[in-house]
This record gives C-alpha cells, sequence and structure tokens, in this order.
C-alpha cells in the first residue's frame, strides 16, 4: 500500500472531487498542505489521526487527544503504525508541520500535545 492516503484506503469520497463532497464538504485530511509528504502521503492523506475534524466515521471528529482511542483502532492508522514505526507519531507529525512553516485550522494544538 505505497503512499495510499486515507480517502484511498477508506473510500470515503471527502477528497477534493470526491463523491460525498457536495453533500459534506472536503475532509480537513484531504486538504491540510503543511501535513503534505508526511508518510509520502499527500495532503493529511497519511496524517488523519492527527488532524482535528477529520469525517473517519461518518461524523466530524474531534481534536487528536479525543479521538486518540477510535484511531489506534483503525485498519489505516495500525498499517502505517507497522509500515513507519516510531515515524507514525504525533512527535514526529509535530516535526514535519514546523518544517512547513504554514498553519491549517485541522492542525492540533501542538503545545498542548507536548505539555499533556
Amino acid at each position: 500500500m505505497p503512499s495510499t492516503n486515507c480517502w484511498e484506503f477508506k473510500k470515503c469520497g471527502r477528497e477534493p472531487g470526491g463523491s460525498r463532497v457536495r453533500e459534506m464538504g472536503p475532509c480537513p485530511a484531504a486538504t491540510c498542505a503543511p501535513a503534505d509528504g508526511f508518510l509520502g502521503g499527500s495532503q493529511g492523506g497519511r496524517a488523519c489521526a492527527y488532524l482535528t475534524g477529520t469525517f473517519c466515521s461518518g461524523v466530524v471528529e474531534g481534536t487528536y487527544r479525543i479521538k486518540e482511542k477510535q484511531c489506534q483502532e483503525c485498519d489505516f492508522y495500525r498499517h502505517l503504525r507497522a509500515s513507519h514505526g516510531a515515524d507514525c507519531s504525533v512527535l514526529a507529525f509535530s516535526k514535519h508541520v514546523q518544517r512547513s512553516g504554514t498553519n491549517h485550522p485541522a492542525l492540533p494544538d501542538l503545545e498542548n500535545l507536548k505539555a499533556g
């Protein structure tokens, strides 16, 4: 599954131009430019677990802290963890985003994650 993004794996149709965008809007994972390239994904397609407001279960998900347990049970997240090990972590994601130097509303509050 090289560089498969979450929307491709889940077939949710929430990527730009996807079948469900008109109905529900695009998922933040599919439009998060600062996450582009994380674990080889496009936009936030391999950082969905760390982004606020994704639509994994058909409803708007909360913050990373709120959805952390649910994500750990996700087949896609498990695949990423098995494939990338420690590179698939909120710390590695935080470093990736900081290198991008840009912001996006779906990005987690990285300072609170480090403190918690």
